[in-house]
This record gives C-alpha cells, structure tokens and sequence, in this order.
C-alpha cells in the first residue's frame, strides 16, 4: 500500500509538526495575522489531500501565530489580484479554495482548529471545516465576505454553517458579515470549548491526541458517514451506518476492546 511519512514534509508555506501521530499545521504571518496566499492554499489542498496517504499521523491540529488564527485571503496578494482577473482565472482560483475544503472534510485524519483572536473570511471557513473548535474568550469569527461586495456562498458556508450552529443564526453571520463572539460561538455549538490563550494549543493537541489513541480507522468512519450522510434520507444513513460499523466489527482494534473489557484493563488500539 502507498503510504507517506509526514514528519517528512518540509511545507514552505505554513508550519508543520508531526508528534505522537498528531500533526500540527500553524499559520505563520503574525505581523498581517496569518493570512493566506494563491501559493499557501494551494500547499494546504494539496498537504490535506496527501494525509489520505500518511501513515505517522492519525489526527491534526490547525493553528495560527502570534495570538490570531487567519485574517483570510491576503489583501494585496490575493484580493488586488483578483480584481484584475477574467472569470477564467476566477474560477480556476475560487475552485481551487473550494478544493481545499473538500480535502479537509475527506482526509481521514480529525481535524481541530485552535482559534484564538482573528479568525474571519477564509480562516473562519477553514475552522468551520474542521471537525471540533477551541477558542479564546478574545476570538472574533467572522464571515467577512458581504464586506467586500462578494456572496456569503464561499468554500462551503452555506452548506456547512448552518448544520452547525443553524439556518437562522448562520444567514444572520453570512448577509450581515458581523463578527461572532467566542461566547456565542460556544453557546450556538460553533466552539466545543473555550480556555485561555496559554492553554489553547495545549488543549487542542490534547484532544488529538486523545484521538490518535483511539480506533484510527474507526474514526475515519466517523468522520466519512459524519460528512456523506448530510445528504441521505435516514433510510440511506441507517444502511450507510449498518454497513460501516460491520466492517469496523472486523477490526482488530474492535477484537483489543474486547479483550481489554474481558481483562479488566485498557485497549491499546492500533489502528488496523
């Protein structure tokens, strides 16, 4: 089987770190509060569609430097450039962004964001993609994209918002453009936690670890049905499920449970 080493890879792009099988992607802009470039979403698809094949990391944290997560689209090397564009080029662009997205919400690995300070336009899209949120009490999450003239239809927000936090609340984030509190994002179910800045890196990889010593390739069958059962009728998701949980019957992690339970003590799962 085609398999890639991940502590390999050398990212020119964004920071990247792999220990005890989690990997951590950080944004590393801090004096323009982490945004993103053409080049570092096309790294970010193209890293997120390679952790199909890695076999060293089995889930990742998502973070940004110096106190805020993403500002979104660079204004002066994505934004301006933009303007200049024929539809060609706009649409090879918004695709590609659109791409990212997808390879977030196939990879197998659990993705979470650390979201502390700004965290708006496409930042917020990339916490919105992952599949748990930790905040700061100073995160400001906003779906800006009603602020530069464009539609709050951007990299999946429409489709994915509002099965988070609701048809209602999500259209108010997405025609108004305002910011959302961490506070609100906890209460409306955006965030699984808020804690303080010196503890929210070491939270989140906490979690992800917690996660990489479960059943890895049980989790990727979480989080496959998680995604694809969006748009199945319950009739089609009980069968997806009954399928998929047969198949992780088969596991050998499912017979280690078994076995920890009858000994009195705790599976070490191996992800096979």
């Amino acid at each position: 089987m085609y398999k890639l080493k991940a502590a390999d890879w050398r990212p020119e792009h964004f920071k990247w770190e792999v220990s005890d099988r989690v990997a951590t992607i950080t944004l590393n802009r801090p004096d323009r509060k982490n945004p993103l470039t053409f080049e570092s979403y096309a790294e970010l698809r193209d890293t997120f569609h390679k952790l199909h094949y890695a076999e060293d990391v089995r889930a990742v944290v998502f973070a940004g430097e110096g106190g805020n997560f993403c500002s979104g689209g660079d204004v002066h090397e994505i934004i301006g450039p933009l303007t200049r564009m024929g539809m060609d080029g706009l649409l090879a662009f918004t695709r590609m962004t659109g791409n990212l997205i997808k390879e977030m919400r196939s990879c197998p690995q659990p993705i979470i964001a650390a979201v502390d300070g700004i965290c708006v336009g496409a930042g917020a899209i990339i916490a919105m993609a992952s599949d748990l949120r930790y905040a700061t009490a100073a995160a400001k999450t906003g779906f800006l994209f009603v602020k530069v003239g464009l539609a709050g239809c951007d990299m999946g927000a429409c489709s994915i918002l509002p099965r988070i936090i609701g048809q209602g609340r999500a259209s108010e984030l997405l025609y108004t453009g305002r910011i959302m509190t961490a506070e609100e994002g906890q209460a409306w179910g955006y965030f699984n936690g808020i804690v303080t800045a010196d503890k929210l890196l070491e939270t989140a990889q906490g979690m992800a670890r917690s996660l990489a010593d479960g059943p890895a390739f049980a989790h990727s069958v979480t989080k496959k049905c998680l995604h694809q059962e969006w748009n199945m009728s319950i009739e089609q998701a009980l069968e997806t499920e009954a399928e998929a949980q047969a198949i992780c019957m088969q596991t050998k992690d499912f017979e280690r449970a078994y076995l920890a339970f009858v000994n009195k003590t705790k599976p070490v799962f191996e992800g096979n």
